[in-house]
């Protein structure tokens, strides 16, 4: 070998995680993996809590996390809502349903975590507990009139929507302060 001889470096392409798109790449691996342990966790733990009364929501609260953690705009919220509602029409009951009932709590989750409602550490309780209640009545109400059903008969589905929502909004407060502090490091 020639002492002249250079050592070439390896050749590396980056590329700027947070372009001036509508969602960065982080954004949308971090709403990705939510999604796809909602998904997971509604098709085993949902089912077996549905036993008690209970039918937790799992995907409603990985946008709803996936919202507060990035601090997602109006606009992304409604992209974070379609994509989730791409992944509830795999388990609905009433197809399509789910594109209105999400953007619509998708949106509601933003202006909550925007106006930082109950404060800095009840923010993703509150938020995310009003955002299942708007969801969980909305998709009630909707879908049973769809169904052709008595509107009164949405009653029934009170408690369940009520309960589904606590334990979203525990869920979402409990996952918040350890995701938070590992996507901020």
């Amino acid at each position: 070998m020639s002492q002249n001889a250079t050592v070439q470096q390896a050749r590396t392409v980056s590329a700027n995680a947070s372009g001036n798109g509508l969602l960065d790449i982080k954004s949308l691996v971090l709403l990705a993996i939510l999604l796809a342990a909602g998904f997971i966790l509604n098709m085993t733990l949902g089912n077996a809590l549905a036993i008690v009364g209970i039918k937790p929501q799992f995907i409603i609260a990985a946008y709803a996390l996936a919202i507060i953690l990035t601090r997602a705009s109006v606009a992304q919220s409604v992209l974070y809502a379609v994509l989730s509602a791409c992944v509830i029409q795999l388990t609905t009951s009433i197809p399509g349903l789910n594109f209105l009932t999400e953007v619509v709590a998708a949106i509601a989750m933003a202006l909550l975590v925007k106006a930082n409602v109950g404060g800095s550490k009840a923010c993703p309780l509150v938020s995310a507990f009003l955002t299942t209640l708007i969801s969980g009545a909305l998709f009630a109400v909707l879908g049973t009139v769809i169904m052709g059903a008595a509107l009164p008969t949405v009653v029934v589905k009170v408690p369940l929507v009520l309960g589904t929502a606590a334990f979203n909004a525990i869920v979402v407060q409990a996952l918040y302060i350890p995701l938070n502090k590992v996507l901020n490091k």
